[in-house]
């Protein structure tokens, strides 16, 4: 072959460039088949997604239409009332946002009730009823054919705020006998029933809508985004009586392809496995991590099981025992070998209660009966046979995933708890012993503090009597009388004091009697007057006439008066006051703890004395605290304390100008009647 053959036979460099080009156009050319392919495909799949999604709502729609004319129609049930029927179409409004309006209307057409919405202003308000009663009238027409529901064709409604909403009716005849009986009329807001009836999952990404045959839009929900290209899918709503189109959007575009796919597919692959084996030695890592940390919680736990004094145990569903703590096991004096997998009955039960403790598990395992948050008291068999009390705590045993796979216990040994409160019983039985010894000393001097006024009062009639006798002229038969009646008085008030002593310092119940407000006052008033006369105190007293009688334990409520009168003279005298006057007043008020503004009587006794100084106010209630050289420190705790028990209260104030007003409530027998205008209360003087 000569040399202008072989160059004739070499490709001229057009024709390589031509196969190069060549080569890169099928090779560009199947590229471009590839993308084109696969965003065909991945585009069917987004349409494939919006049909699917689109048919889901068209269902959702029809079962929420469905569901309403199940309820319209319930609420003809029976024979409501027409207050009763808007009760139960306020409530379905309430409960169905996708409804604006609920009518009940007559065979003629007629309203005869009518229940609006409460998620906005009545629809209704600018254009009136009448507006749509051409469709209300057609769709009713189409229900009484059809035995069922109607709908009317879409119409829209101008608002009060100048804007609108596309809305539709629904009638529902109601037959009563096979004879019409009226109808049920519901007014939908398209939108609401997009946003209401269609899971939310679908309006999330795509916009969904309500559109006639030609493509006008009457109702519009779900997010609005406009990508490179736009999804739509339909579905026809066919109802009797109207048919929508619902239109479905979806501003999710198809996927863009890598130009060069095998290009993109190596790289991926590279690029995948190298984060497959970063993730893995990651992982690796992190598993190491958590071994190690697993480890040394568990030996923290191990460390702090070993350090309890409480026992632990753990049964599976079935009463086996799982774990056991060594305190538990010291408890017992079984080892955890000898425990674990052990079921009924155990070995550290006493054998005579084992029957017992076997049914009780039998509940617990079968969750019959929860075991109570305080726990339970049990007793327990050690293994040389010495019985010790447990107080058992129970709790369910449950595992990650949140089942309960047996039960936890915890056990305390209350041996020594029972041997304190042993000898904490035995100590409390000898302060009560103490206790009764103190209350005899104090009913001793209570006695001794009480008993000297009665005392006192008789030795001075005895001392007038004989003075009396010792007269030159013959005594008066009548005096001596009255003093031997006043000292046979004042005898037998010694015996009520003892008496009433006793049953206070017991705490009994005194028995209480009705009594005048003014007996009380008279009753005190000869001891009273004796003394006023020996320091030259006026006495005053003020009893209204119309109080009711307070019911008290009398003999101790004249000793209370008695005190306060008494230590209300000898401080005027003690004070060397020039003008000496007591007034005891008895007057209604709101006192006591019932809290009865007509059931209290209030006691006072003013004096004209130097008043209380600010030392002794805090210990002046304080049993054995007094200011008197001879006195005894009793007087005002008790007359606190009787007072009290009567359920009033005893206070002290200051007397304007001069002087000091105690006060005490009693309870009266009756309701106190209305003080009639202008009346006065009765006052005297000794």
């Amino acid at each position: 072959m000569t040399a202008p053959q072989q160059q004739a036979d070499r490709p001229s460099a057009a024709q390589r460039w031509l196969l190069w080009a060549s080569l890169s156009a099928i090779v560009g050319t199947l590229l471009v088949i590839l993308i084109w392919l696969a965003g065909r495909y991945e585009a069917s799949k987004v349409q494939e997604r919006l049909d699917r999604d689109a048919a889901e709502a068209l269902a959702d729609v029809r079962a929420g239409l469905t569901r309403n004319v199940q309820s319209l129609q319930a609420l003809q049930a029976g024979t409501p009332t027409a207050q009763l029927w808007s009760e139960e179409a306020h409530r379905l409004l309430m409960a169905r946002r996708e409804l604006l309006r609920i009518e009940w209307r007559n065979a003629h057409l007629a309203q005869v009730a009518a229940a609006d919405t409460a998620y906005r202003p009545p629809v209704f308000a600018r254009m009136g009823r009448a507006s749509a009663q051409q469709e209300i009238a057609l769709a009713c027409a189409n229900a009484r054919r059809s035995s069922g529901a109607g709908y009317a064709a879409s119409y829209f409604l101008p608002q009060m705020d100048g804007l609108g909403l596309e809305a539709m009716d629904v009638c529902l005849p109601q037959m009563q006998g096979g004879q019409l009986a009226g109808y049920v009329v519901a007014t939908y807001s398209l939108s609401e029933i997009l946003s209401s009836l269609v899971g939310p999952q679908l309006t999330r990404s795509q916009e969904i809508s309500f559109t006639e045959a030609d493509g006008t839009r009457l109702a519009l929900y779900g997010n609005t985004r406009r990508g490179s290209r736009v999804f739509t899918a339909t579905q026809l709503l066919d109802l009797p009586g109207n048919t929508l189109v619902l239109r479905m959007d979806s501003w999710r575009a198809a996927p863009e392809v890598f130009p060069n796919v095998l290009t993109a597919l190596v790289t991926a692959m590279s690029i995948a496995l190298l984060a497959v084996l970063f993730l893995l030695g990651k992982d690796t890592r992190r598993r190491l991590e958590v071994e190690r940390d697993l480890a040394d919680a568990l030996a923290f736990r191990k460390a702090m099981e070993d350090s309890l004094v409480t026992g632990l145990r753990a049964r599976d569903l079935r009463g086996r025992t799982t774990y056991v703590n060594p305190a538990f096991c010291a408890m017992v004096g079984f080892t955890a070998e000898e425990l674990l997998g052990q079921g009924s009955p155990q070995p550290y039960w006493p054998p005579e209660l084992a029957g017992e403790y076997q049914k009780r598990q039998e509940i617990r395992l079968a969750g019959r009966n929860a075991p109570p948050r305080d726990g339970f008291e049990s007793e327990f068999m050690r293994k040389d046979g010495s019985r010790f009390p447990v107080l058992i705590i129970e709790a369910p045993l449950i595992n990650a995933q949140g089942v309960q796979t047996g039960w936890m216990s915890a056990f305390l040994d209350i041996s020594e708890q029972r041997r304190v409160e042993e000898l904490s019983r035995a100590s409390q039985e000898r302060l009560q012993a103490t206790a009764r010894l103190a209350t005899v000393g104090e009913m001793a001097s209570l006695l001794s503090h009480e008993l000297n006024q009665p005392l006192a009062a008789i030795s001075s009639y005895a001392t007038g009597s004989l003075n009396l006798m010792d007269a030159a002229s013959r005594p008066d038969p009548a005096d001596l009388q009255l003093a031997m009646r006043r000292i046979a008085e004042q005898a037998e008030r010694a015996g009520k004091v003892i008496k009433s002593v006793h049953d206070f310092v017991r705490r009994r119940d005194q028995d209480r009697e009705p009594t005048a407000p003014q007996e009380l006052i008279d009753a005190v008033m000869p001891l009273v007057g004796l003394q006023a006369r020996k320091l030259g105190v006026q006495v005053e007293t003020r009893v209204p006439s119309a109080l009711p009688a307070v019911l008290c334990d009398r003999t101790m409520v004249e000793q209370v008066l008695l005190n306060l009168a008494r230590n209300a003279m000898q401080a005027m005298d003690e004070a060397r006051v020039p003008r000496r006057t007591l007034v005891i007043q008895v007057r209604r008020t709101t006192g006591g703890d019932a809290g009865d503004k007509a059931a209290w009587l209030e006691f006072s006794v003013a004096d004209q004395g130097p008043g209380i100084p600010a030392l002794v106010r805090a210990q002046l209630f304080t049993p054995f605290f007094t200011t008197k050289a001879e006195g005894m420190g009793l007087g005002l705790s008790l007359c606190r304390t009787v007072v009290e028990q009567h359920g009033g209260s005893l206070a002290y104030e200051a007397n304007r100008p001069q002087g000091t007003i105690f006060r005490f409530t009693l309870p009266a027998q009756l309701p106190v009647p209305a003080t009639p205008a202008g009346a006065e209360p009765a006052t005297t003087a000794t």
